[in-house]
């Protein structure tokens, strides 16, 4: 990285092809300009629960489908995700809905399981300094995206994301979630700092996170706009149908109306910046 740079960077967009819910091979691309809007619950509770929340998202607008299959929890007592009983019936909602999916993969063991059923990779905050499961996603060329551990500096998250490319997969996309701080209003920082930073000196596709990085439902929708503004590829925030029974991050999620907002205020600004919102 060369902070002296004063020539902005091409962003190198990550493409991939779907099939939508009529059979349709579709391309869905992030960093070409527009916005993508990413959007789904924390964890897969069940098939009927993915399927509603995909069919509610998709109706507000979001194109992509967010799902834990796997969740990495501090406390060993939470729920730690369907596993493989969630795989079984994904590709199932993905052909019924007719949207990719993004899930967070923890283990490297998980890789032959995921890559037929997950269209994007998502790797967690904690395991951002994983590089032996790095090295694996780079042996594919599903796209990663990968998440700013919560005390990684923004050059090592960079570094975290040469070991995908490295191994030959150039699929990369950067989310920043917040990082931890002194200050214990929210969940963590969210900071934009790096979404400008990241735009202006290299090439990869950004991706905001207000769920994580506030922890609160009535920050969502002006770190969105913030995000965007910023100049995110797109953002990935946490919808529930009824966030109180949430079996993980329940006190972050979205309702449906919550999230039919933030997509029409985020359309408003990326429409004032000459930018189109991907639409479903």
């Amino acid at each position: 990285m060369n902070s002296k740079n004063t020539t902005r960077p091409v962003t190198r967009p990550v493409q991939m092809t779907f099939t939508d819910s009529k059979g349709v091979a579709r391309t869905h691309v992030i960093g070409s300009g527009n916005l993508t809007i990413m959007a789904g619950p924390c964890s897969i509770e069940s098939k009927e629960h993915l399927l509603e929340v995909g069919t509610e998202v998709k109706k507000a607008g979001a194109t992509f489908l967010r799902g834990g299959i796997y969740k990495m929890r501090t406390s060993p007592d939470a729920f730690q995700g369907l596993g493989l009983n969630a795989l079984s019936f994904i590709k199932d909602v993905k052909r019924d809905l007719g949207m990719p999916i993004v899930s967070e993969i923890t283990d490297p063991r998980q890789l032959g399981d995921f890559v037929e059923a997950v269209d994007m990779f998502q790797v967690g905050s904690r395991n951002m300094y994983n590089y032996e499961l790095l090295k694996e996603l780079g042996q594919t060329q599903t796209p990663v995206l990968l998440k700013r551990a919560f005390a990684a500096t923004v050059d090592e998250w960079i570094k975290a994301a040469d070991y995908v490319i490295k191994g030959g997969n150039e699929n990369v996309l950067l989310c920043e979630r917040g990082i931890r701080t002194f200050e214990p209003t929210t969940r963590n920082t969210l900071d934009l700092n790096s979404v400008a930073y990241l735009k202006a000196h290299t090439s990869f596709p950004v991706v905001v996170d207000p769920s994580h990085g506030t922890g609160r439902p009535e920050l969502i929708l002006p770190m969105s706009l913030a995000g965007v503004a910023a100049g995110a590829d797109a953002i990935i925030v946490e919808v529930h149908p009824r966030p109180k029974e949430a079996l993980s991050d329940g006190h972050q999620a979205l309702t449906y109306p919550q999230f039919q907002t933030i997509v029409e205020q985020v359309t408003k600004v990326a429409h004032a910046l000459g930018r189109q919102v991907e639409t479903p």
